[in-house]
């Protein structure tokens, strides 16, 4: 066996520390990456005269062969392929023999693997990104269908204030943007360019890095080439990306997993996004939310396991690095299967009213009554109290506050008038959110109009 390190070895690697040290089993999928940039690589060799046409050609038409193999999985994966680079330059020289060995030269797998997995994550962020925005699509289509509908706003999982369903469900259309935000800034500072770095030290031939940049799409080269081959911080801020992202899946799907309950059935899942039980014939469980929800203590996991490869970690390349890969990926997976399937549930999830109606109490507009004092010139803190007293009178005679009879309210305070019954109206207290981000009809649609924006 032969590798492209062997040469200083007296002795072959034990069979266990191979298994061990090789990455082929998950770096495989950088497979598109690596042929992109060898051939952007074996461009810019011939540009810099360290090889003629005839070998540019060979290793052109050598990499395009190996890529179609790749791509229509005919490509064989042999036991001594250490990593996708080391199998793409084996069977690159099985195609065209030994002008293959020249494609490495002045390259390190250092700069090599820091290219591809920009590149492979650069593809992957406009995919999320789409996904992201299909999700916010479906939240905006869905508020403006159910505009009008109102529910109980929750502080504390209590009751609270009345609120537009609407409101609710745009409240993580905000979340998202914030998190599309961050994706377009991140998308920034993982596209700088690490190719002719080297092993740490730089490139010696000559290889012209603007023109490397300006093949593979990127906007920057790396200035330092000593960071270029151990910079993983782009990996991390995605990973933190990653984990905030669907720690906002998460609440969105708790918040569904309580609102679909019998206790509030104010939704119901779609038959498509939920089980049954295997012992309990009646049960319909919300497992797709479930799902989302447990998923995300795998994506955190992810980033503190990238984190803890990073601590500590000497200058420049070291075999700790390898261990960056299996995290970035499954990161990536697992928001592509939860963003849309989230996606799904949004658009298919079936509302009932009539639970939303019933569960609007009277003492959801006990800040109402507060109000109310206060335009008869009483200060807030002082309404908030007397309505305290009438809120308690209530309770104790087990009637709702428009149920009390009007001496009630005047033995607490003689300005309370039988105009105060005004106040009590669900439909009058939402209105009167008519704040910037308020719940007033006329709030959500205006963010339903800045979401429309950001969406084109």
């Amino acid at each position: 066996m032969t590798t492209l390190w062997s040469g200083r070895f007296a002795d072959r690697p034990d069979d266990q520390m191979r298994r061990f040290g090789d990455s082929i089993g998950f770096d495989i999928r950088l497979w598109e990456a690596d042929v992109t940039a060898s051939v952007a690589y074996a461009k810019a060799l011939a540009r810099a005269g360290v090889i003629d046409e005839d070998e540019r050609y060979a290793l052109l038409e050598g990499l395009a062969r190996v890529r179609t193999e790749l791509a229509d999985g005919e490509f064989v994966v042999q036991p001594d392929d250490e990593d996708i680079h080391t199998a793409i330059e084996r069977r690159l020289g099985e195609l065209i023999g030994r002008v293959a060995g020249k494609l490495h030269t002045g390259r390190s797998r250092n700069d090599q693997v820091a290219t591809d997995t920009r590149l492979y994550l650069r593809d992957q962020i406009v995919q999320l990104r789409q996904h992201l925005t299909r999700l916010q699509r479906t939240i905006v289509d869905k508020a403006r269908t159910h505009i009008d509908l109102l529910m109980p706003g929750y502080t504390h999982l209590q009751p609270a204030q009345p609120v537009r369903f609407s409101h609710w469900l745009l409240s993580f259309f905000w979340m998202l943007q914030r998190d599309r935000d961050r994706l377009d800034e991140l998308l920034r500072r993982v596209n700088v360019l690490p190719l002719g770095a080297g092993a740490l030290s730089g490139n010696p031939l000559g290889i012209d890095q603007s023109y490397l940049a300006r093949e593979l799409g990127f906007d920057a080269i790396a200035l330092n080439s000593m960071d270029a081959v151990s910079d993983r911080d782009y990996l991390v801020e995605f990973l933190s990306w990653a984990s905030l992202v669907q720690i906002h899946l998460s609440r969105l799907a708790e918040d569904l997993i309580l609102y679909s309950s019998r206790e509030f059935g104010f939704v119901e899942i779609a038959d498509a996004y939920a089980t049954g039980s295997s012992l309990m014939p009646q049960k319909k469980n919300a497992d797709s939310l479930e799902l989302i929800r447990g998923k995300t203590g795998r994506v955190v996991g992810d980033l503190v396991g990238m984190l803890m490869v990073l601590k500590g970690l000497p200058t420049t390349y070291n075999k700790d690095l390898q261990e960056d890969k299996e995290p970035l990926f499954d990161a990536i997976d697992t928001l592509t299967m939860t963003l849309p399937i989230a996606t799904s549930v949004i658009e298919t999830l079936i509302l009932h009213p009539e639970r939303m109606q019933a569960a609007l109490t009277d003492e959801m507009l006990a800040t109402e009554l507060a109000d109310y004092l206060v335009t008869k010139g009483v200060s807030f803190r002082e309404a908030h109290y007397l309505v305290g007293q009438v809120v308690q009178r209530a309770l104790a005679q087990g009637v709702d506050l428009r149920d009390l009879l009007l001496s009630d309210y005047q033995e607490v305070s003689k300005l309370f008038r039988r105009d105060l019954m005004k106040w009590l109206d669900f439909e009058r207290a939402v209105e009167r959110r008519d704040s910037v981000g308020g719940t007033a009809r006329a709030s959500v649609e205006a963010q339903l109009a800045v979401a429309e924006r950001l969406l084109e």
